[in-house]
């Protein structure tokens, strides 16, 4: 008795080997692309805390500098070097 042996086409052999590489690479492909995904979302937390602290940092100034800017900081610092406030030094000029 013979043994038939059945011999496999050039493109069975070339579709059988693809089958195996797709096999192995789709999986490595996911985590690679996961590892990926998981890299940017830590960078989009890190600038999110770095705007928050950005924006604490701008109140804060925004703050500091509506203080110095008031009317009755103008006028101390503006008694500490010699000036003062006389109304009638105050010249009005409209265009009529």
């Amino acid at each position: 008795m013979r043994k038939n042996k059945k011999k496999l086409l050039k493109i069975e052999k070339v579709l059988i080997k693809l089958t195996v590489i797709l096999l192995i690479l789709f999986p490595v492909s996911i985590v690679l692309s996961k590892a990926a995904l998981s890299n940017v979302n830590l960078e989009v937390e890190k600038l999110k805390r770095n705007i928050t602290i950005q924006k604490n940092t701008n109140e804060s100034l925004t703050m500091k500098v509506n203080e110095l800017k008031s009317l009755a900081n103008v006028d101390l610092v503006a008694e500490s070097e010699g000036l003062s406030y006389n109304s009638n030094n105050i010249i009005v000029i409209s265009n009529n």
